[in-house]
């Protein structure tokens, strides 16, 4: 187990190493001026010419690269074009807004996905079984965005029982006003729910079937007993895994879901520094979420060890 954790943990390293390198290559080649998009068109190219110099833009790639790096290792993200506050301020303040929306829809995904996919690997072809795939073709052919504007349609402008957004609440306060996250956080668990439950079905039809399970119920154990100890274990290795990529998915829905919904997170400040071209606080927001992704994935591909030790865990 100590190799394997510390073969994981170099790998996430240079995933890490990799992801900064990218995320600050690609940022430095797009298209336009940051320093026009500050100042805007109408400023002279005498002061283009003393931002860019006083921001560092007239200097080397591999230089910039160096400094903002440096940064980064010392906990500094860099300061915002946009507000002249830290990025990592900026960051924290959308934390909150963003971390209640992952944690109430995980705390709804888990339970339901492991209840109906071990329901339905368990029996395999019932008409729940048959319910779930569908569920998962069609919600998976639909976007958030347009979801979310369906759900709003329905529930905020046409029955008139949920607000259509979250304008002047932010952070934990939230929780205060549940019916405001009742609309947000079903999109989130709709997209996530019947993948996580279908990797959950497929991991228990798989242990139910293996020759393991048949050779303890040859022995007399119950079919509680054979279910509790030996299939379950066996059938939630991979499904550990992919409540870690349904978490990635909870991220990268939380930018469309705060944008529709008026909520001021991490994923609409993300979208807001991307339109501004604020190149540091984009820089920072995508090394961020990168990051938590990488540490959700290498968390989950050690609970799996543990909870599956014959099976090597692919990195």
């Amino acid at each position: 187990m100590g190799r394997f954790l510390f073969r994981r943990l170099v790998i996430a390293a240079l995933q890490l190493a990799a992801v900064a390198v990218t995320v600050f290559a690609l940022t430095s080649i797009l298209p336009g001026d940051t320093a026009v998009v500050v100042l805007g068109e109408h400023a002279t190219d005498e002061q283009v010419a003393a931002l860019r110099e006083r921001l560092g833009l007239d200097r080397p790639l591999w230089e910039r690269f160096a400094d903002w790096l440096s940064g980064v290792l010392q906990g500094d993200l860099g300061t915002s074009l946009l507000t002249g506050t830290a990025v990592s301020d900026q960051i924290a303040r959308g934390f909150a807004t963003t971390a209640l929306l992952a944690l109430l829809a995980l705390a709804v995904v888990i339970p339901l996905a492991l209840a109906v996919g071990i329901g339905t690997g368990l029996r395999p072809g019932s008409l729940l079984d048959r319910g779930l795939n569908g569920a998962v073709v069609t919600l998976n052919s639909v976007p958030e965005f347009a979801l979310a504007l369906l759900l709003i349609a329905l529930f905020a402008l046409q029955l008139g029982w949920l607000p259509a957004t979250a304008a002047g609440a932010s952070g934990w306060a939230l929780a205060a006003q549940p019916a405001v996250l009742v609309l947000p956080v079903g999109v989130l668990v709709s997209k996530q729910l019947c993948a996580l439950a279908r990797q959950v079905r497929i991991g228990v039809v798989e242990a139910d079937n293996a020759e393991y399970a048949m050779h303890v119920r040859l022995h007399g154990l119950t079919e509680r007993t054979v279910v509790l100890r030996h299939v379950l274990p066996n059938a939630l290795g991979p499904a550990v895994q992919q409540l870690a990529q349904a978490v990635d998915g909870l991220l990268g829905g939380v930018v469309v879901v705060e944008a529709v919904f008026a909520l001021p997170g991490m994923g609409s400040g993300f979208v807001g520094a991307v339109m501004a071209r604020d190149l540091p606080a984009v820089q920072g927001y995508a090394l961020v979420f990168a990051g938590t992704t990488i540490a959700l994935n290498l968390f989950a591909d050690v609970v799996a060890r543990r909870l599956v030790p014959q099976r090597e865990v692919v990195a």
